[in-house]
Order: structure tokens, then C-alpha cells, then sequence
């Protein structure tokens, strides 16, 4: 998860509409940070939807909900993500590097030999 570099230390999960979660993000060189959020819709395989709040946000912070969903095409899965609405376009563009990142090292584990 995150960038290249970054490690999830501990995560908490309630995975069930209602439930919580809490993951701390260690970053190569600094102190971690964390995340939380609350599951709003979970539909395995299909759709996972949760809010998203920094704890000890950026002034431009606020929560956001985040929505992955999945489509079978046959040999591959298309991941469709929404997340917003940011405060600032700072904030859209931390967001976006972040996930961009994230999903470039889901693809490189997944792309391997099992």
C-alpha cells in the first residue's frame, strides 16, 4: 500500500458495513502516520466502499469516500477506484500520486509466478 517505500506496520480491520478500520503507514524516513475510515458497503468480489480521514489532518483535509469496484472480463479483473471530493487540488493530487503508486506495486506482485 502507498509508495514505494512504505510499509503498513499494523492494520485493524472490521470488515462489515459499519465496521472500522485503522492503518498506521510508515514512511522509509519518518514517523508514521495513520488512516481510518469507516466500511460503508462491502459486496465481495465486487465493491468495497469507506470513508477515508487522515488522523491529524492537513488543514485541507477532509474525509473522503473511496470506492473500489471489480469487473470480470473473462482472463483479467478491471478495478475501477473513486475517491473525493478534495478540499484542495494539493490534496486531489497527494490522493491520486498515492494510489497511482499503490496500484503500480499491486500489479508488479499479481504480474509474478505464483
Amino acid at each position: 500500500m502507498g509508495s514505494p517505500g512504505f510499509t503498513a506496520p499494523s492494520i485493524e480491520t472490521d470488515l462489515r458495513v459499519g465496521g472500522s478500520y485503522r492503518i498506521a503507514m510508515q514512511p522509509p524516513d519518518g514517523d508514521p502516520f495513520y488512516l481510518s475510515g469507516a466500511f460503508r458497503e462491502v459486496d465481495p468480489p465486487r465493491r468495497l466502499a469507506y470513508t477515508f480521514r487522515w488522523e491529524d489532518p492537513d488543514p485541507d483535509d477532509r474525509e473522503t469516500v473511496v470506492t473500489l469496484t471489480l469487473r470480470e472480463l473473462g482472463e483479467s479483473t478491471e478495478l475501477t477506484l473513486d475517491q473525493g471530493s478534495f478540499a484542495t487540488e494539493g490534496r486531489y493530487e497527494l490522493h491520486h500520486a498515492g494510489w497511482s503508486d499503490g496500484l503500480e506495486r499491486l500489479a508488479d506482485v499479481l504480474s509474478k509466478d505464483p
